[in-house]
This record gives C-alpha cells, sequence and structure tokens, in this order.
C-alpha cells in the first residue's frame, strides 16, 4: 500500500470504529491469500469501508457506478485511491468483467453487491446476475460475507452511540453449470443460489427475498474448493 493509502485505510478504521461496535471475529475466516470473490449484502455506504479496513492487509477491490468513480469529488477520489473498478450501468460492461478477471488472475479478492443497490432495511433484496459472468469467467471461488445490526446507524449518530455491527462469513463454494448452456434464466438460478446462502448466514428478519430457506437451489453450487 502506498503511504496515502495507509494514512486513508487508518482513518477509516477509527472512523467506522467510533460509529459501529464491529463484531469482526468471524472476517479471520477470510482467505489470507488467493483469488477470491466476496459477495456481501448492500444496506448503507459506510459498511463498505468498515469491511475493506478489516480485511487488510487481503487488497480488495469493489466495483462501483462509473460516475461515482470517475466523479472529482471527494468521494470519486477515495473510490479511486483504493482501485475501485468502474461500471457503467444499462449495459454489458466488458472492460470492467476484464478488469476484475485480471484482479482475481493476480490473486486479488473482488467484493460484489449482488443485489446491485442498498436495502436500508437490511433485508435482503432480489439478487443480481451480475456477479455470475465474473465467477464463471474467472473459476475463482466465492464466499458469503454478511452483516446485520447496524440499519439505524444513522439514528444511533444523532444520539452520539455507536451501533452493533456484526459479520458472518459462509463457506467458499465455486460455480458449476454441469456442462450445460448457461442462459439468462439459468444465471438467474444461480444467482438465487448464491443469495440463499447469504440468507442462511443472517437472522431470520433480514432474510427478505429469500426467507424461505427450504426452497434454496444447491445444484449449481460446488463446495469441494
Amino acid at each position: 500500500m502506498s503511504l496515502l493509502q495507509r494514512i486513508a485505510a487508518t482513518f477509516f478504521k477509527v472512523l467506522t470504529a467510533l460509529m459501529f461496535k464491529v463484531d469482526a471475529a468471524q472476517l479471520a475466516k477470510v482467505p489470507r491469500d488467493g483469488p477470491l470473490i466476496i459477495v456481501a449484502n448492500h444496506v448503507h455506504i459506510p459498511e463498505i469501508p468498515t469491511l475493506y479496513v478489516r480485511l487488510l492487509p487481503r487488497k480488495v477491490h469493489g466495483m462501483a457506478q462509473a460516475e461515482r468513480v470517475l466523479d472529482k469529488n471527494i468521494t470519486g477520489k477515495i473510490l479511486r485511491l483504493f482501485g475501485t473498478i468502474p461500471v457503467w450501468r444499462g449495459e454489458a460492461d466488458l472492460n470492467a468483467l476484464r478488469t476484475g478477471i485480471r484482479k482475481l488472475s493476480e490473486g486479488k479478492i473482488i467484493l460484489l453487491d449482488p443485489e446491485g443497490t442498498r436495502s436500508h432495511s437490511g433485508c435482503l433484496k432480489k439478487g443480481r446476475p451480475g456477479a455470475i459472468l465474473m465467477a464463471l469467467h474467472s473459476g475463482a471461488p466465492i464466499l458469503p460475507v454478511v452483516h446485520y445490526g447496524s440499519e439505524n446507524y444513522s439514528e444511533n449518530l444523532k444520539r452520539l452511540r455507536r451501533t452493533d455491527l456484526h459479520y458472518v462469513v459462509g463457506r467458499p463454494f465455486r460455480l458449476n453449470a454441469g456442462g450445460q448452456r448457461v442462459t439468462s434464466a439459468i444465471r438467474q438460478q444461480m444467482i438465487d443460489a448464491v443469495m440463499f446462502q447469504m440468507a442462511s448466514l443472517l437472522p431470520a428478519q433480514y432474510r427478505g427475498a429469500y426467507a424461505d430457506l427450504n426452497t434454496a437451489p444447491y445444484k449449481y453450487l460446488d463446495f469441494a474448493v
């Protein structure tokens, strides 16, 4: 890491520790080396630096809307400082896909948000299949990392209270299409299987669109990682 990255990481570690009582013990399960796709739920913005700085020294690359990454404001500068990959929405961004696969080939972590947007409530939304292409083309293992309990952090901040934030880490797996052609319908089935893995790590009240774990598909998931 550069000196500027170290300074920024220290700042965000202190800031997020003031905002949250972080239960990060399970993050020790994240492999210390090798390519990895982390799929995480997306509740609010502060969760992102909270996770990033607690995975150091592992190098993590997130993906964000290109307009935000390329903006000249402070947010854009911070995103670029930490190697965020810009993604152009509304199209199949093959450049972002290739960049993510290249980072994985270098042994880095790609952090993906299958929901595609913040839930605010903490309850899982329907997963979008964009993450599936990167997993299939790279062959990298997928690791579910979820958090819960911090959906009301802004209200607590107004009262100068820290908010509990709990991380839970699941089992790594790879996607396996079983030799069949991966259609858009199959990609959706695959992302639903991934989302159910995330849901199984959350307390019942946060499972949202994936509340019924009895319907979870497993045929595309290979846990022999």
